[in-house]
């Protein structure tokens, strides 16, 4: 090994002297090595470019508009703190086959789950008009002896033909004045948001409800007439209770 390595460094040293006197015979100058950088070829070069140059060649750049809209609100639409009330009566006429009361519990008197689908007719709030019906389910949640009445979880939703429809959920107590969410509807009434007061007249026969809507365009003028005074002797006129044509709106739901 010690007789390998002293050959290895002979031959180095030699080649090493023989490579510097044939670059002093031909006289070449040295050669120098040229810097290289890699750069990509669609990168602007912004070290070389100034502040005010860059900001010129960024507004000579196409610009696309962007804008986001909303929902619940397109544009034409009431501004969101709009409230447009409206008024309905719903009045059980007998005729439907409602409400239903479906025991679940199995006690005598009104317990927690007993459940009453119902369907009942609805009227424009100045009763000239048929309008269309409500449909839903009130689950009993309470029976209050003590009032003489019970407190049920409503789900149902009120139908206006081709209008389209309002849905509510909430509280509906026989004893009392209540208020339920109004969460949403289609038709005219989609994105609607608000709430809805619920007035027992004659408990299941007759209730008055006053919406109190927020979110959707204005209504239209057939569906605002003045409201009757709410009061357990009230009837739809004579033409709306027997559907003729001037007294119903377009396609009422029946």
């Amino acid at each position: 090994m010690a007789c390998s390595s002293s050959a290895l460094r002979t031959i180095s040293s030699s080649s090493a002297k023989l490579a510097r006197s044939s670059g002093s015979a031909s006289g070449s100058p040295p050669k120098t090595l040229v810097p290289f950088s890699l750069s990509a070829p669609f990168l602007p070069k912004l070290a070389a470019t100034s502040p005010s140059s860059l900001s010129q060649s960024f507004s000579a750049l196409p610009r696309r508009s962007f804008s986001c809209k909303s929902q619940a609100y397109p544009a034409g639409d009431s501004t969101p703190g709009k409230v447009q009330e409206l008024n309905v009566y719903e009045i059980n006429e007998r005729d439907r086959g409602s409400p239903a009361i479906l025991k679940l519990s199995q006690k005598p008197v009104n317990s927690l789950g007993d459940l009453i689908p119902f369907s009942n007719k609805l009227y424009s709030g100045d009763l000239q008009k048929r309008v269309g019906i409500t449909a839903g389910i009130c689950i009993l949640i309470q029976n209050k002896p003590e009032k003489k009445g019970d407190r049920y979880e409503a789900i149902f939703s009120f139908y206006f033909g081709d209008y389209g429809h309002i849905a509510v959920q909430g509280p509906y107590l026989t004893y009392e004045d209540t208020f339920l969410a109004v969460t949403g509807g289609s038709g005219i009434f989609e994105g609607a948001t608000g709430q809805v007061k619920l007035q027992q007249l004659i408990f299941p026969y007759k209730l008055f409800y006053t919406f109190y809507l927020k979110g959707i365009k204005d209504l239209p003028a057939e569906l605002l007439g003045k409201p009757v005074e709410p009061s357990p002797s009230v009837e739809p006129s004579p033409t709306a209770k027997a559907c003729e044509p001037h007294a119903t709106i377009a396609n009422f739901t029946d």
